[in-house]
């Protein structure tokens, strides 16, 4: 059902090997209200049941090339809204996440946006590594950015659950495709043409497994190398520094 002025929203989910983190999230979007107008997960070539689940959750399930902007690029291109909003498969939303996304991009002075994750496990929220990734949307646009830091761009990441008009996002040129990690960093910076790229104080959670496989001292510095890999133009160096982790 499309939002009270007429906006539609699609939620596009990138997956790869997820089967362990799929029925968490499809319990969780079940209950969104409003619901988006489509869900569309783009499977990279799972090799489990990732594709079988989310078929049978009713969501749309296309394919597409491995690779995180090139699984994103397909699944913008495949919708058919207004708004798109990016959800990784271990990130878990609010219930009203449909309504804040379309009440936030109702101002057109926006033009990407997202929410604060809180990094949680089982057992615990990491709440030194939820702060680390808070502060680096400041000081990475500051080091990287910093033209568009003053005027007022925010750096996001995947677990933000981003969120964006597809036609500035097709009209931009989307991701770069083949991009492994980072994407989304150069989707902020492309789609600042448009407007301000903000953080919103609303949040998601967000797995942990990263932590856990790597453990917080290691994950922090491989975040910040990462990122400041990018903001100086080593991208080559970058997926081999940032294995996937199921």
């Amino acid at each position: 059902m499309a939002g009270p002025a007429g906006v539609t929203t699609a939620i596009v989910i990138p997956m790869l090997n997820e089967q362990a983190a799929l029925p968490t999230l499809i319990a969780k979007l079940a209950r969104l209200d409003p619901a988006p107008d489509e869900i569309i997960a783009v499977d990279g070539g799972s090799a489990d049941a990732s594709v079988k689940l989310a078929g049978a959750a009713g969501w749309r399930v296309i394919t597409a090339e491995r690779g995180r902007a090139n699984q994103i690029n397909a699944g913008v291109a495949a919708a058919a809204t207004d708004i798109v909003v990016v959800l990784h498969a271990d990130t878990v939303p609010p219930a009203d996440m449909v309504a804040v996304i379309e009440e936030t991009l109702s101002d057109h002075r926006i033009s990407l946006a997202g929410f604060t994750p809180i990094i949680r496990g089982p057992d615990k929220v990491r709440w030194g590594t939820t702060a680390h990734n808070w502060a680096k949307t400041w000081y990475a646009p500051l080091v990287a950015r910093p033209h568009l830091f003053f005027r007022g761009v925010r750096l996001l990441f995947g677990d933000h659950a981003m969120f964006f008009r597809r036609a500035h996002f097709l009209e931009s040129g989307g991701c770069t495709p083949g991009e492994m990690v980072m994407e989304e960093a150069d989707l902020c910076v492309r789609l600042s043409r448009y407007g301000r790229v903000k953080l919103l104080r609303r949040t998601v959670e967000t797995s942990d497994r990263r932590i856990a496989e790597w453990g917080a001292l290691k994950a922090n510095w491989i975040y910040f190398k990462v990122g400041m890999l990018w903001a100086f133009g080593a991208k080559k160096r970058l997926a081999d520094m940032y294995p996937d982790v199921r």
